[in-house]
Order: structure tokens, then sequence, then C-alpha cells
């Protein structure tokens, strides 16, 4: 897409009378709860897109009989924005996330949303928001595009009108310490054929219960294990996941039942550079869990937009899957002593803030 068209686009926006920037403590951030002043909506009906408009962010009103609540055609991304060393406003790789939500939107029966809807009421809307936008250290703004589909109708078939809408909220860091997770053979996140690999909501919601059970064991999330033979290991709670053994980065491979997770790729980018060995393919629970009983898997992390890059400190069972009856739960070495996971969070944290050089193109400026 053209740059020069994106930093000119001017989009139809109603500003807020009052900004509530004020009243937030930035020292104290809880995740996903505070939002910023304004929202970007655009609506899709009878074949074609109508304009987006910048509002302030408010409540939705809809009907009772709209499509999304009773089948499911809700889909969703979320990317982040920073300010780099000169107060700047920037984004990390947003034409991925614009690329894989079209992925979604064909899974799920819906349609494209334009590139200059997407691109340019990203880019308006955070540079509008662009206070929001907090430099402390771990802080972003999280944006959240996604679509729903709006038809009142009751009956089961593709909506024929949808609402595609982006927000924002302040954030700090999303773990604030190393994640414990759980395997279980009793749930799965996703099989082939699912819809594994788009981001619609319907996936996260079916992934509640084996998280809370989760967290009742003590545990922050589930270590997802593929749907068929509930073995290999596949994703952590929502995040993608690498394994180090024996100093060889390995994480699932993408065969249509895993997110393509855009942090994934760039971590993946980023071990290239680091020399460090790369192997995208199927690996089993028991293969990590005998890693570690001999003392060869050194690290475990987990990678997505809201936590990054997330040191895994323990990894336990419930006692549904076979190969690890009677296993211990594996426990991780100290944080400080996760030498790749500490250089990727830090390579990744410096090109977003123009610290380090972005010789791979990923950072797009406002």
């Amino acid at each position: 897409m053209n740059m020069e068209a994106v930093m000119n686009k001017k989009i139809n926006t109603e500003r807020v009378s009052q900004s509530r920037l004020s009243t937030v403590d930035f020292d104290n951030i809880a995740f996903g709860k505070i939002f910023a002043d304004h929202m970007l909506v655009a609506d899709y009906k009878d074949g074609a897109w109508g304009e987006p408009k910048i509002v302030p962010y408010g409540e939705i009103s809809f009907a009772p009989a709209m499509s999304a609540l009773h089948y499911g055609q809700s889909i969703f991304e979320g990317l982040k924005a920073y300010k780099n060393q000169q107060g700047e406003p920037v984004l990390f790789r947003p034409r991925e996330n614009w690329m894989r939500m079209n992925q979604s939107a064909a899974r799920m029966c819906m349609p494209d949303v334009p590139e200059e809807i997407f691109m340019d009421g990203l880019a308006e809307l955070v540079r509008l928001d662009q206070n929001w936008i907090s430099q402390k250290d771990g802080h972003s703004l999280y944006v959240r595009p996604f679509m729903f589909a709006t038809d009142e109708f009751v009956g089961i078939r593709p909506s024929e009108s949808y609402r595609f809408v982006i927000f924002s909220c302040p954030v700090g860091a999303y773990y604030s310490e190393p994640v414990g997770l759980l395997v279980t053979a009793k749930y799965v996140r996703a099989i082939d054929g699912g819809t594994g690999e788009a981001k619609a909501a319907g996936n996260y919601g079916g992934s509640l219960l084996g998280a809370k059970e989760a967290k009742d064991r003590g545990y922050h999330n589930v270590l997802w294990l593929d749907g068929r033979e509930r073995k290999y290991a596949e994703e952590c709670g929502t995040m993608n996941i690498f394994f180090v053994i024996d100093g060889v980065a390995i994480t699932p491979r993408l065969d249509g039942t895993i997110l393509h997770g855009t942090t994934r790729q760039a971590l993946i980018e980023l071990l290239h550079d680091m020399n460090v060995e790369v192997q995208e393919r199927r690996i089993t629970i028991e293969e990590i869990f005998d890693a570690h009983a001999s003392g060869r898997l050194q690290e475990v992390f987990g990678a997505g937009t809201a936590a990054t890059v997330a040191p895994v400190g323990r990894i336990g069972h419930d006692g549904s899957v076979p190969e690890l009856e009677g296993r211990p739960e594996i426990v991780l070495p100290p944080v400080e002593n996760f030498k790749i996971a500490s250089e990727l969070l830090q390579r990744l944290s410096d090109i977003r803030v123009g610290r380090a050089l972005d010789i791979h193109g990923w950072v797009m400026p406002l």
C-alpha cells in the first residue's frame, strides 16, 4: 500500500467533547479495561462497504435477533501502537493483521475488509488518540479491530450485513510472572478442518472452560494438544509456543489448527538473525517431558501480541494424558536464565520503539 496515501487519508471524524485521558492512572492499568476516546466504525450492506467514520468510544446498539449473537460470525485482530524515541506514534506490522483478518473472514464466510478501510482507519484512529500511548517500560496501546454479522434474522445462513470496528486501550504487561501451563486431553482447542487458524470469537469462547479448570488448579492457562491424537503440543492459552531443546528453538508447525501469529513469525526471523536454529515441526508432549527429564529443555516461552514474549515457569498435567501418567511437573529455570527469550524480547522492544534499526521493515510510522 502507498505509504503517502496512508499518511494523508482523512476520515470523517467526530471528536469527544472532553477526553478521559486525565482520569487514567498509567501506573496501575488493568489489561483491557480502560479504553481510549475514539473508535472507527464501517458498515457493510448490499454487497458494499460504506464510508468509515471515527466517533467517540461508546456503546453499540443491536437487535436481539442479530446474527452474530446466534450463529457466531465474529472475528477480531490484535496489534499494538508504540511511541518511538522521538515521541512519534508507530504501528508494528499492521498489514499482516489486515491480511490475517481477511483470512479469518474467508473461513467464517464474511466479506473482506478493504485495505484502505483497515489501514487508513487504523492510522487515523491511532494518530487521533496518540496521547493514550504510554512510554513507560512495557506499556503500549493495544488496538482491537473486529467484525461481526448484523443481520436481524434468525436463520442459519451467512449474514448479508456486517459492522467493522476498531478501538484501543492503553496496556501494561499481560503477565506479571512466569506462566504456568496445564496439559489436558479433556478438551481440545481445534481440529483438522475446523476454525483453529482463524481468529474467530468462538475459538476463544470454547477455550474458557479448560482455562478456568487450569486456573482452579493453580495454573494460568492450558497447553493445548492436537484434537486428533491429543499428544502433540499446539498452542498455550492464547499464544503460540516455543521450546528450546539443546539450543534449538522448536515451535509447532502451522497446519490449519494453529493461529498464524504475527509475533511468532517475527520471533522466527529474529532467531535467524541471532543464528539460533529454528524447527517448525510437530512435537509431542512426551518429547517435551523427556527433554526436561534429561536436562535438555532449557526454555519455554509463549509468543503473542498481548504478552509479546512470555516465559513459562512450569508445565503440569491433570492425569488425562496416558503418556504423562506418573510424570512430575516440569519446573523451568528462573527467568533470568532464559537467554534466548530475554534477547528476543529485548530485540523486539528495541525495534518497536526505535532503539534499534528496523532492518525487516516492520514498523509503520504515523
